[in-house]
């Protein structure tokens, strides 16, 4: 089956594993996946990334991140895709938003790479804003 939005698709894996509590979830993999799972896996939204070696196409496997012990609170609460294919979102370097008060995270996709928007805001760039994370 095609899909028509990939990044979406991926968020929305990410989502249902959550929502399922699952460990692990896998993705088909690109490099502008690849470079929005190294953001999550920076700002501390998941545990860990790695490829997964032998499968037919490209894929990768992200470790999801829970706190609280028994009760397995997940780190990552929500996903929201900003940008879609039929309309995209972009902002400047001054117009660079923010999540829940700070709290959360935007990702952008800029001329020097995917990046956070904190770290957009410090090198004074704007971009496409991806998605929000919290």
């Amino acid at each position: 089956m095609t899909v028509t939005d990939p990044i979406s698709d991926m968020l929305t894996r990410l989502r249902n594993a959550v929502m399922a509590k699952h460990d692990t979830v896998i993705v088909p993999k690109s490099q502008m996946k690849a470079a929005v799972a190294d953001v999550l896996l920076s700002e501390g939204y998941v545990a860990r990334v790695e490829d997964v070696a032998g499968a037919k196409w490209p894929t990768m496997r992200i470790y999801l991140k829970y706190a609280g012990g028994r009760e397995r609170i997940p780190v990552l609460r929500g996903l929201e895709r900003v940008s879609k294919p039929g309309c995209r979102v972009y902002a400047g370097k001054a117009d660079v938003p923010m999540v829940q008060s700070g709290m959360g995270s935007v990702i952008l996709s800029t001329s020097q790479g995917i990046m956070t928007g904190r770290k957009a805001r410090q090198l004074g760039v704007g971009g496409e804003v991806i998605c929000k994370v919290w």
